[in-house]
């Protein structure tokens, strides 16, 4: 029976990717995010939802060491990937940002050809020995980035001249060609139309079989529609953490019904 036990308890640390324990932000004198344990588990995705300036995105940035590239801020606790301490000095963060890719608010691709684009990442740390090996590496990404038929006749043409909706795919076929474990994204579909908001929400639930996908967004609907888990943060606290559904329609703390309902925001 003790055996059994073991065996499940293995399976449920097994299906974690990160675990975030005590995290402390601050940003010189501010204390932005106060005392955050969460468990973010594998092939799921997780939103964070909350008011502007609860932490939500600020505590994304944690999971990749983002925040490490502002002089005054300052990340305390423990935040474990794989059994990894992320903060550990031997870690280094080029490394890390491969395993945990990020896409960001705005579209944001490198002045380069489609291409170079996704071939970047790939070259820079190494992964493809020949042109070969990198066509099929950027083939392989852009049709995850769900853009491939749209692009594969003109890769040598600037990823800045793709649509918003084409670019914001074209950053994520950029961000899985490094063959992350964990995708971040901030706001992926805020400066996007609605129906290239459908194709992004589309290929983020094709993306969640074979990452651990963590989504900021603005948008309970979206929220609602896209992630397995939510976290609630609010005025740098993480209030309720839970599965979708339950968290949209049975929350446990009076700030998330309030949120979720509207009268704080």
């Amino acid at each position: 029976m003790n055996d059994m036990r073991t065996i499940e308890r293995t399976t449920q640390m097994d299906e974690i990717k990160i675990s975030a324990t005590g995290v402390q932000v601050y940003y010189g004198d501010t204390h932005a995010i106060k005392d955050v344990s969460v468990n973010i588990e594998d092939k799921t995705v997780t939103a964070f939802i909350g008011p502007s300036g609860c932490g939500k995105s600020t505590f994304l940035r944690c999971l990749n060491r983002m925040n490490d590239t502002i002089d005054i801020c300052r990340v305390e606790g423990d935040i474990i990937l794989d059994g990894e301490d992320i903060y550990h000095p031997k870690v280094d963060p080029v490394q890390l940002r491969a395993k945990v890719g990020m896409v960001f608010q705005k579209p944001n691709p490198f002045p380069k050809s489609i291409y170079d684009n996704v071939a970047y990442g790939p070259r820079i740390h190494g992964l493809a020995k020949t042109k070969a090996d990198l066509d099929v590496i950027v083939e392989k990404s852009l049709r995850r980035g769900a853009i491939w038929d749209e692009v594969k006749d003109r890769l040598d043409q600037p990823g800045t001249g793709l649509s918003g909706g084409q670019q914001q795919r074209l950053c994520i076929a950029r961000a899985v060609a490094t063959e992350p474990e964990v995708l971040l994204m901030d706001e992926p579909c805020s400066a996007l139309d609605p129906i290239a908001t459908a194709q992004v929400e589309e290929l983020i639930d094709e993306l969640r079989q074979s990452y651990s996908v963590v989504i900021v967004t603005h948008s309970m609907q979206q929220a609602a529609r896209v992630s397995q888990k939510t976290a609630f943060f609010h005025l740098g606290n993480l209030v309720e953490f839970g599965e979708t559904g339950q968290i949209f329609t049975n929350p446990q703390d009076s700030r998330t019904e309030s949120y979720i309902t509207g009268r704080i925001g």
